[in-house]
């Protein structure tokens, strides 16, 4: 029974940091190869909203 609540009390204060952590940090979880946050757009057809970004990021670069 020790075991188990010093386990529950470890995951409980981790999952309590995680939290906290975005709470305050606000910032998207990002995997090694960018995730859903990467700029390589794997879509077929892009989409109105994806095709204004990429065209004010070129202009940007222009500049």
């Amino acid at each position: 029974m020790t075991v188990f609540l010093i386990t529950f009390l470890v995951m409980a204060v981790v999952m309590a940091g995680m939290a906290i952590g975005v709470v305050f940090g606000r910032s998207a979880i990002k995997g090694s190869c960018g995730g859903a946050n990467s700029s390589a757009c794997v879509c077929a057809t892009k989409c109105e909203k994806r095709r204004k970004k990429e065209m004010e990021e070129a202009a940007c670069l222009q500049k």
